[in-house]
């Protein structure tokens, strides 16, 4: 699958994007660990996700995301600590 880069001024590989994607769409991590992660903030995940998701799995995603607590780290309960994916290291097993 090629995956596509709307961001003209970053280089991401595959991998890069497809870590990004993953990571957008977990409900649990939030958008300032991407950021930690990849340099990109909320609107740069947004950009990415619009473009490599189908309109209509982007708009559910979106309404999903849109004042998600878990998706904000200001937003977040102290309860809720640090999350790993069971999936975080699967491409180094």
């Amino acid at each position: 699958m090629l995956l596509k880069n709307p961001h003209k001024d970053k280089a991401f590989s595959d991998e890069d994007l497809s870590r990004i994607i993953e990571m957008g769409w977990e409900d649990r991590t939030a958008f300032e660990a991407i950021e930690a992660q990849f340099g990109l903030n909320q609107d740069g995940v947004i950009k990415i996700m619009r473009a490599n998701l189908k309109l209509n799995s982007f708009k559910l995603w979106r309404a999903r995301t849109h004042g998600q607590t878990t998706k904000h780290a200001q937003l977040r309960s102290n309860d809720v600590t640090r999350h790993q994916s069971r999936q975080h290291n699967k491409i180094h097993r």
